[in-house]
């Protein structure tokens, strides 16, 4: 009896009233975690509103056989400190008092990672790994193999080029390693992988596949972390292209002599800035180059759960996906209904894609509407696995458990804002960084640094500024995001 009522209350660490169904679990889950990069709000065709040009057929596969979020949010609006959240269940503000582009990996801040391989996980990561400082390094805490991963293939840096991966183009290229303008081989645990020939986002599914499908004698832990579709938007297979009607821009050559103002002759950075915003391109193509990036996105993700499906772990398969940051108003992305994008605070910057799927232990085609953080990742999947989770200072919570009234807090370099229950506070302004946003964007109502407060549920495009009818709604919000700060920021 006693062993049985051990048994029943570890399976109850997962169960949630009306959204995950009771089953008999019988063995630890493998945890797919798939993050995708800078994915337009609107892209995401599991959304009932998203845009009617936007087809995912295997995103939506993925949503359907488990639940959506129609509410969840980064917590933060570019990808290193967003990254950060994700990885660590916590809101990277409480070491990063600056909330700066590079908050970093303490060595006191414990991964989802390293609390699963404690649990006897096998742990792998594929693809790009950011945390905002240490770049191409691999003795520093931010290096994935550093904080609990037994594998890893991709890149230290903001981005990565889609095409040039091999050690002869690094060679020849006077600047290969910037922190978004990357390119060369692989790191691949303690050293590189080349790639003479090939397209990273089909390299990173195949590496993925092949980790699948490698015999282990205990779960696994693989987090699948694409590029896309972050720039560089306009390198896309052929077949893709010529879907969307949209001609190839030839790939980055060292031997081209281009000369751009500020940047050496030949150099990647400068090839890099000139298709990193509009200009090189206009707006109708550079809408198709994402379209183009993103099916090829998904016909990826489609690939690899045919994988979980043809080595029959369907049903022993916890998958969590979502977007690291809102879509960018650089690249073609559409966040529509959603004010403005990455760069801000915005509901456009931190409101992204996110779905779940674990057949046979989360009810399928279900829907949540109340808001969630990137933060709940950690505990959701602790509690999938049965840790027991000690640090009262995470910010997460079960996904499948959420709180209607929570308190969530974002800081952005000048800018803050803060939610709880229907209310947003934040002196968020507009900001898309280095050239004019794409016809896509949603113009914020002001572009100040003044207070602003929005009603979520009636108007959750941030169109109605509300503060100067509710002055003590106001007060109470600003003073709830100084004493969250008060408490938590500055103890690492």
């Amino acid at each position: 009896m006693k062993k049985l009522f051990i048994i029943a209350l570890f399976f109850g660490l997962f169960s949630c009233k009306n959204n995950a169904q009771s089953v008999k679990k019988d063995k630890t889950p493998n945890i797919l975690l798939i993050v995708v990069d800078d994915q337009g709000y609107a892209d995401f065709e599991p959304f009932k509103n998203h845009d009617p040009v936007i087809t995912n057929p295997n995103m939506t596969k993925l949503a359907n056989s488990g639940m959506i979020f129609t509410e969840a949010y980064t917590t933060a609006p570019v990808c290193s400190p967003s990254r950060v959240g994700m990885l660590t269940g916590k809101n990277q503000i409480r070491w990063d008092k600056n909330a700066s582009w590079g908050p970093g990996l303490p060595d006191s801040v414990k991964t989802i990672a390293e609390y699963l391989k404690e649990a006897g996980y096998a742990t792998a990561r594929i693809g790009k790994n950011d945390l905002g400082k240490n770049f191409h390094k691999y003795d520093v805490r931010e290096y994935p193999l550093k904080h609990g991963y037994d594998e890893f293939l991709g890149f230290s840096a903001h981005a990565h080029d889609y095409w040039l991966l091999s050690q002869e183009i690094k060679d020849r290229t006077p600047d290969p390693d910037g922190t978004s303008a990357v390119l060369g081989p692989l790191m691949h645990n303690n050293g590189v992988k080349s790639y003479k020939d090939g397209y990273l986002t089909d390299i990173l599914t195949d590496e993925a596949i092949q980790y699948i499908q490698k015999s282990k004698n205990k779960p696994f832990f693989l987090t699948l972390a694409y590029n896309s579709v972050h720039h560089l938007i306009h390198e896309v297979p052929q077949k893709y292209l010529d879907k969307y009607h949209v001609k190839p821009i030839p790939n980055y050559d060292p031997d081209s002599l281009m000369a751009f103002e500020k940047h050496p002759v030949g150099s990647y950075s400068a090839y890099y800035d000139k298709y990193s915003r509009l200009g090189a391109i206009q707006d109708e193509d550079l809408r198709k180059y994402y379209l183009a990036n993103l099916n090829c996105l998904d016909d990826n993700i489609g690939r690899v759960l045919e994988s979980i499906k043809k080595e029959g772990l369907e049903k022993e398969t916890l998958i969590i996906f979502l977007s690291d940051n809102g879509g960018t108003p650089l690249n073609g992305a559409n966040n529509s209904p959603l004010t403005a994008g990455k760069y801000s605070l915005w509901e456009g910057g931190i409101r992204v894609p996110m779905a779940i799927s674990w057949p046979g232990k989360i009810k399928a085609g279900q829907v949540q509407n109340s808001y969630v953080s990137a933060t709940d990742i950690l505990p959701t999947i602790a509690s999938a696995v049965g840790i027991k989770l000690t640090d009262k200072t995470l910010d997460g919570i079960n996904l499948l458990q959420p709180v209607k009234d929570r308190v969530l807090v974002w800081k952005w370099q000048k800018t803050w804002a803060i939610r709880k229950a229907d209310w947003k506070l934040t002196n968020t302004n507009e900001d898309h960084w280095k050239s004019r946003p794409s016809n896509l964007y949603i113009k914020p109502i002001r572009d100040d640094f003044s207070l602003k407060l929005f009603n979520l549920e009636d108007d959750p495009g941030e169109r109605i500024d509300l503060s100067s009818q509710n002055p003590e709604k106001v007060k109470e919000l600003e003073q709830a995001y100084q004493n969250w700060c008060t408490t938590n920021i500055g103890n690492y």
